[in-house]
Formats: C-alpha cells, sequence, structure tokens
C-alpha cells in the first residue's frame, strides 16, 4: 500500500492438486476404472484499490487443466474496476461472474465438495462482461436487504468479434432476515451459536444469444436464441450446520435453427430445462467436517436431443464428502465420493482426493 493510502495491491495464488478414480458403466460390457492425478486449477489474482479505498479492482488469470475455455483459450477470469462510495449505489464495470445463483458465485476457493453440483455447469449463468449495480446493505438495514442489477453483452468471457446485437439482462434480489454474514462461502467453519439465514431470488433475459447454453456451450452458426432465466436458493448456518439449497429454469425462444451444412439441411438445437440441489454439511470437530449432496436436473420437451440423452445418462448425482481444514478454506485436504446417475443404465461412480491451497 501507499504510504498515502492512495493506492493497495494485493497479490494471491490458489492452486488444487486432485487424484480421481472414475468408474462408467458401459453398455453391453463391464464397468470401466480410470484414474487420473491432475493440477485441475491455477489462479493468480491481484487485487487492491486505486486514487481511493472506493475505487477497487480485481485482476484473476487461470492456468489449470480445466481453467481455459477451449472455444477461446485466454487464461482470463475476472478484470473489473468497482466504485464503492455509495451504500446503495455501487457500480462495478468489467468482467466478472453474472449475479444470478447462490451456488455459481460462491467463491470457488470455499466449496464443501471438490466440485460443483452438475446442474451448475448446465443451467447456471457464468462469467461475461458488463456493468453492475449493487448493494450489500440496502437502506443500511445491517446487511438483511441486497441487490444486483446487471447488464451485460450475453456472449460469455472472453469472447471478441461482433454478434447480433442483443444483451443479457439479470436481477436478483436477497433477504438476510437476521442480519448480514458469510453466504458467499459454504460451510458453517464459524460454528456461531445463532442463526443465519439468507433467501435468494433472481431472474434474467438473454436477448439473441450465440452460445447454446446461454453464456456457455458451443457457438452457433445459424442464428440466436432468446432464454429466459430464473433461479431460487436459500443459506442457512447455525452452530457448525449449513444447508445450501436452489432451483434453477432456463427456456429458449425456439427449438432449434435450420441451416445447411455441405449441402445438406442441418440443425442446431437449445438447450431448457430446469433442476435442483440440496446440499448439507456439520462441523465435526473445529477442523473437520462432513457433507452431503443431492442435485438432479430435467430437460424440457422438444430440447437439443443431446441434453436428454445427458440428463438420462447421468442427470442425477448423489454424493458424500469429509473436509479437513487446516487453515480454513485457504489450505484444506477434502475427499469425496459421488455417484451419477440416470434412466439408462450409464452410471458413473467418482472418488477424489483434493488438496486446495491458497498463498
Amino acid at each position: 500500500m501507499a504510504d498515502d493510502g492512495s493506492y493497495s495491491a494485493n497479490l494471491r495464488a490458489r492452486a488444487q492438486m486432485r487424484e480421481t478414480v472414475t468408474g462408467q458403466d458401459v453398455e453391453g460390457a463391464p464397468r470401466r476404472w480410470t484414474q487420473e492425478q491432475a493440477v485441475r486449477t491455477v489462479r493468480l489474482v491481484l487485487q487492491g484499490h486505486v486514487l481511493d479505498p472506493d475505487l477497487k479492482y480485481a485482476l484473476q488469470l487461470g492456468f489449470g487443466v480445466t481453467d481455459v475455455d477451449a472455444s477461446s483459450p485466454v487464461p482470463l477470469f475476472d478484470a473489473w474496476i468497482e466504485y464503492t462510495a455509495r451504500r446503495d449505489l455501487n457500480v462495478r464495470v468489467g468482467q466478472f461472474f453474472v449475479p444470478f445463483d447462490r451456488a455459481r458465485t460462491i467463491r470457488e476457493s470455499s466449496l464443501q465438495l471438490v466440485d460443483r453440483p452438475i446442474i451448475i455447469g448446465e443451467l447456471a449463468l457464468d462469467r461475461d462482461v458488463g456493468v453492475m449495480l449493487s448493494s450489500a446493505d440496502l437502506f443500511g438495514k445491517g446487511g438483511r436487504l441486497s441487490y444486483n442489477l446487471g447488464l451485460f453483452g450475453g456472449e460469455g468471457r472472453n469472447r471478441v468479434g461482433s454478434t447480433t446485437p442483443g444483451l443479457l439482462y439479470v436481477a436478483r434480489f436477497a433477504v438476510r432476515p437476521f442480519g448480514a454474514f458469510d453466504d458467499d462461502s459454504e460451510g458453517d467453519l464459524q460454528r456461531l451459536p445463532k442463526p443465519r439465514l439468507m433467501v435468494g431470488v433472481a431472474g434474467a433475459y438473454n436477448q439473441k444469444t450465440n452460445r447454446q447454453r446461454s453464456l456457455t456451450g458451443s457457438t452457433l452458426t445459424f442464428g440466436t436464441f432468446d432464454y429466459v432465466h430464473a433461479a431460487a436458493d436459500t443459506v442457512f448456518k447455525y452452530r457448525g450446520l449449513s444447508v445450501l439449497a436452489e432451483v434453477l429454469y432456463r427456456n429458449a425462444s425456439r427449438p432449434f435453427l435450420e441451416g445447411v451444412v455441405n449441402g445438406q439441411p442441418a440443425r442446431e438445437w437449445s438447450r431448457s430445462g430446469w433442476g435442483y440441489l440440496l446440499q448439507a454439511g456439520y462441523m465435526l470437530t473445529s477442523r473437520l467436517e462432513a457433507a452431503g449432496r443431492v442435485d438432479m436436473e430435467w430437460a424440457r420437451s422438444g430440447s437439443d436431443p443431446a441434453l436428454a440423452a445427458q440428463v438420462a445418462q447421468q442427470g442425477r448425482e448423489v454424493g458424500v464428502g469429509l473436509n479437513a481444514y487446516l487453515n480454513g478454506h485457504a489450505f484444506k485436504v477434502q475427499g469425496d465420493y459421488a455417484y451419477q446417475f440416470g434412466t439408462a443404465g450409464l452410471d458413473r461412480h467418482l472418488v477424489r482426493l483434493q488438496l486446495d491451497a491458497s498463498f
């Protein structure tokens, strides 16, 4: 930090080292077992303020094997500037998480289980470029009310090139009846003897997006879709018990686009569906936590046949985990087991052991 307080910079790093054993059912053959050792995530984060403590900035880069989007191999995750001098009207500009559902925007270093729920990869909104108005303590009620309003490009992170005019509009509102608390982190490591509760709702409209999953997925070539999104979520913490529940919904303006590829008619499908998750954890000691999760997704009628097949094969998940917090979420060892299944009989078993370290 500068001597006069006009500038500060804080550089942090984070890495995930993971061992994964997978058992995949194969039609007409014995279950196939594989293993993988990988440094799944490597992040560098630079954040601070410039000119004034209320003028903040953040830059996050990802270099792990799962950090880079194959369709846009740029390591940039976050790059934003935010002005927070007004309690009821903070303004952020840049690339960052779209303020939609709680399970997706919870800090990536603060998860109870090794990976996010399967429905998050399909139905949640991700990062995008835009502007957000927000307040974590609307009207000065001790953090009991918060809001986020956003206007974004609608094509996701690290996209360049001209597109059909259309934007992503997002609104989120949350109530914390017992006052502010850290609902941006899974688990109740503090084990406070008072209840804490957050209930949130969100809606979004992505107009003329060229991405199959609204902000992620393959890039469309025959045209665009309009998507309507909705979310409702809640977080509860009390004496080491933590509960996270969420419902997600996405619906497209039409089922498919038609065009011609190599002289033959072809279709590009939209992906409409919904799902829910329920996750809970309990601190057995000050450092040891047990956690579990159930999440399920469904494809809407007339949606992408590939999504229907995905749901039929592994659209449901149950999992359990055990965490050892050596220094809170900043340095922890996680082990979990997940069973992903559907109606097609092609189930998957995942056993994972992970070291998650932030410096």
